[in-house]
């Protein structure tokens, strides 16, 4: 049994790295090939903003449409879906269309959509030990994508036809991989349909729930902080006269800081307690604000990033340990879809935000604006650490 659940969250790992890989890629590689094509420069970045769209757009459907087909099946649909993706935009660069490039970086975004529920799949795989490090150990497989998106990227660029269609292809074919191993996957299936009717309660009573609302708080923090910071370091880089190769360098660094902790942060949830290691991520992003305070040299730049991925992983790791008590599987599909719908929509807006703030606020003051955000979610999770008495409220102790 114990091989069998380790076995599982090896498939969703390694589905999880080639996700992460086809996102990466697109995030490398997708304001590069729209420039190319687009009829103004502020459209450069549309497929990018395609593919944040495509997952607004398919996490409520794609949850929806899980609990009535099952994991695997919802899995493999949306892999087919990044294939198509990947084909479509690479036929938008040949056809010189910026709007068949977004068409297929939105299908990216749609399987986005889907695997944002390998997380939970590990944990509905895992027994309650073994839970926060099957979650874990899944967002691990990003580690993969920090050096293969990249270089997908850039082996495909010029594989043939025009730039970047290559890339596109390349992705199609590590969606069609990630096809082949969920095929693996085996989730018990969920309860039937009459009796999750039955039992489930209505979503505002889910939501409602102190800590729901707060791991759902502090993973949107964790992210919005995260988006909003990244989006803005290239740009704030080059504005302090540093190279792109300097810039790209930093972003894989963060990446790194993202995922590499995955390994430990399960084991240091079960030790100390899921509030605690929350807590730790918003203490550690306060420290990325602070390393923003010390200057603009690579130094200060890649010092910050690494914290803003290491803080992000233990409030993202955390708030998903955290909100997998707050629901019963009957109540699975709506919870999830809810807090990553929520989730996401502070990361869009972040994202679309960050270069605004940016020219009006500067590197450092722009920073220096997230400490009340994160001063606000420190205390949330004290006053639920106050005010929870039992074990099934959390995930484990304050």
């Amino acid at each position: 049994m114990t091989s069998r659940m380790h076995g599982q969250v090896v498939v969703l790992a390694s589905a999880q790295a080639l996700f992460q890989t086809a996102s990466v890629m697109v995030m490398t590689v997708g304001g590069l090939a729209g420039g190319m094509i687009a009829s103004r420069p502020e459209l450069a970045t549309m497929p990018i903003a395609a593919m944040f769209l495509g997952t607004a757009v398919a996490t409520l459907p794609a949850s929806m449409w899980m609990t009535q087909v099952g994991r695997r099946a919802g899995f493999v649909g949306g892999a087919l879906l990044g294939a198509c993706g990947g084909l479509a935009a690479a036929a938008g660069i040949w056809a010189g269309s910026l709007l068949l490039l977004s068409l297929g970086t939105f299908l990216v975004g749609a399987y986005q959509a889907f695997a944002q529920f390998y997380r939970f799949a590990a944990g509905e795989v895992a027994d309650d030990a073994f839970r926060p490090r099957a979650i874990s150990l899944v967002l691990a497989g990003g580690i993969v994508a920090a050096f293969a998106g990249p270089m997908v990227g850039r082996l495909g660029a010029d594989l043939f036809g025009p730039a970047y269609a290559g890339s596109f292809v390349l992705l199609s074919i590590v969606s069609m991989m990630a096809v082949a191993i969920l095929l693996a996957l085996r989730i018990p299936p969920a309860a039937a349909p009459t009796e999750a009717t039955a039992a489930a309660r209505p979503l505002s009573r889910i939501v409602s729930q102190p800590a729901y609302l707060v791991a759902l708080f502090g993973a949107a923090t964790g992210y919005g902080v995260m988006i909003l910071a990244m989006t803005a370091t290239p740009l704030a880089m080059v504005h302090h006269h540093h190279d792109l190769s300097s810039a790209a360098t930093v972003i894989q660094l963060h990446v790194l800081g993202m995922f590499l902790p995955s390994f430990f942060t399960g084991s240091l949830i079960a030790r100390f307690g899921v509030l605690r290691i929350m807590l730790s991520g918003v203490l550690i992003l306060m420290g990325h604000v602070v390393m923003t305070l010390t200057g603009t040299g690579f130094n200060s730049f890649a010092g910050a990033l690494i914290l803003l991925g290491v803080g992000w992983n233990f409030l993202y790791i955390g708030g998903t340990t955290l909100l997998t008590t707050t629901y019963a599987p009957a109540e699975r599909g709506r919870a999830q879809a809810t807090n990553d719908m929520t989730i996401f929509a502070v990361g869009l807006a972040c994202s679309f935000g960050a270069a605004a703030l940016l020219q009006v606020l500067g590197w450092q003051m722009l920073n220096v604006l997230l400490l009340p955000w994160l001063a606000i979610a420190a205390g949330a999770l004290v006053w639920l650490g106050a005010t929870s008495r039992t074990k099934h409220e959390l995930a484990s102790g304050l």
